[in-house]
């Protein structure tokens, strides 16, 4: 097997929509494995869902950019919506990840940093 440059350019587009729909579902994920109470579950699940989303959404359009201050632009506000995940993270599912059982909770604590 040998690689070969091709000269083709990569179409970006398929990475974004590929994390478009794994991002949020990996946080979705993770907070159904805390086992929240189903009003908070939901209300985690939307919030982080769609920051993760909106995050991904905003990376797009710097991704495609020749200038380097637009990249630039774009890259700050898609951290927003990311300092509000692992904000939410880290201090909001503090409290859940305490009340797990001792045999899981370090690797519920591990998932949550990883994150």
């Amino acid at each position: 097997y040998e690689v070969t440059v091709s000269g083709t350019p990569f179409n970006d587009a398929y990475r974004y929509v590929d994390w478009l729909l794994t991002v949020p579902l990996l946080l979705i994920e993770l907070i159904l494995v805390m086992k929240l109470p189903a009003g908070e579950t939901a209300s985690m699940g939307t919030k982080l869902g769609l920051a993760s989303a909106v995050m991904v959404a905003l990376g797009y359009p710097g991704e495609i950019q020749e200038n380097l201050a637009v990249r630039w632009f774009w890259w700050a506000l898609a951290m927003i919506p990311f300092f509000y995940v692992v904000y939410s993270l880290l201090a909001g599912l503090g409290e859940a990840t305490a009340k797990q059982p001792e045999s899981v909770s370090g690797l519920v604590s591990a998932a949550r940093y990883l994150t």
